[in-house]
């Protein structure tokens, strides 16, 4: 049965992925081993991309964005709203830009885009808090004539578009390096993100798709952090009360954290498997015991959200609806491994950012911009 939250599933039924070649990068998509990105940029795989060279909307055309983000204070998603941010202030093509960035769920999200509608923007770009329970709302804004642009996870609404990491294969990478890692054999700790979230599921789905291929590998506890550090910590505090052996732990994004945790309670230090988060980068290359994987999840799309949604406007609408961005395994088991973190490797960015800062082709802003998180008019 396909699980309708899954984004591969729903390309099966009729979304194909937008293959974009990156300036440096390989015009493939991931194979099904792990590999390693030899830059700090994440690529993006694909046939039928707009071209770079073209204006992102049609000449001298202003347009408002709205965005919708229904979670404050978490890393990732600070730095998706600096990225949406940057690239409508270098755009040149934004005159307004209205964010909706606060703690809540699908219900008040729906009151947002509908707020949104209401103020006549020209696109929405949004986190959704549930792939089909914003669809009544999605679909007035569509048929209000507002492009939707939905980042990071996606939504089931006809209509709407996806600019994302490909979070199945994020899944399917980091367990398949940790996997092989721990020998085919042994039992992992699987530290999930929120419950029901798309996101979540897709990368569920590529993790079980490893673990058919590892049949020695068990599951010693299975939580769903939320993707909240405070959470996880307490969690693998609790698991590692309960004595039970451990040999690898996979989590969802909250990496640093739970290597600290290891630290403070001297508990084994067995193979992880996280984000290319700063945090986690930095102890990658830092602490002598640690074997470790990153896996990029550039918050960027939200920035390369708003280059598509102009596109759109500007008439260059894509062939298909999705894209999705190549993540890559940076490990430090390997000197191409070491070579890309330490490349990626930026003190001035926040622990909890992701070093995916930009995207080749749809991100245009420097660092400096995503880091003053400044928008048209700020």
């Amino acid at each position: 049965m396909i699980d309708k939250g899954s984004v591969r599933a729903r390309m099966l039924g009729g979304l194909a992925v937008v293959a974009i070649v990156a300036a440096a990068c390989s015009s493939s998509t991931a194979s099904t081993a792990p590999s390693v990105a030899p830059s700090v940029a994440p690529s993006v795989a694909a046939s039928t991309a707009p071209s770079t060279g073209a204006s992102p909307s049609a000449a001298g055309a202003m347009y408002t964005i709205g965005v919708s983000n229904t979670v404050a204070g978490n890393g990732w998603r600070e730095e998706m709203i600096c990225s949406i941010k940057a690239q409508s202030l270098v755009s040149g093509q934004v005159s307004g830009l209205t964010v909706l960035h606060r703690n809540t769920d699908a219900a008040g999200q729906l009151e947002d885009i509908r707020n949104l509608i209401a103020k006549k923007v020209n696109a929405i770009i949004l986190n959704p808090a549930s792939p089909d329970a914003l669809n009544p709302a999605i679909e007035e804004a569509i048929t209000a004539g507002i492009v939707v642009i939905a980042v990071d996870q996606a939504v089931t609404a006809p209509g709407a578009y996806l600019m994302a990491n490909d979070q199945e294969q994020y899944g399917y990478l980091g367990a398949s390096w940790l996997f092989k890692q721990m020998g085919g054999k042994g039992a992992v700790v699987y530290m999930r993100g929120a419950s029901g979230a798309s996101a979540d599921k897709d990368r569920d789905t590529g993790f079980k798709k490893a673990l058919a291929e590892n049949p020695g590998i068990t599951i010693a506890s299975e939580t769903y952090t939320g993707w909240d550090q405070t959470k996880g910590v307490q969690q693998i505090n609790d698991f590692l009360a309960t004595g039970k052996p451990y040999d690898g732990i996979w989590t969802s994004g909250i990496d640093n954290v739970i290597v600290s945790a290891l630290k403070a309670a001297n508990a084994k230090m067995v193979p992880i498997v996280g984000a290319d988060n700063a945090g986690f980068v930095t102890q990658l290359l830092n602490e002598p015991n640690l074997k470790g994987a990153a896996v990029t999840n550039p918050a960027s799309v939200g920035g390369a959200g708003v280059t598509l949604a102009l596109k759109i406007l500007g008439g260059q609408k894509p062939a298909a609806s999705a894209v999705l961005v190549t993540p890559a395994v940076w490990d430090n088991t390997t000197d191409a491994g070491k070579a890309a973190l330490t490349a990626a490797n930026n003190p001035a960015i926040d622990p909890t950012w992701p070093l995916g800062i930009s995207i080749p082709n749809w991100t245009t802003y420097t660092q400096d911009q995503i880091l003053a998180c400044k928008g048209p008019g700020e």
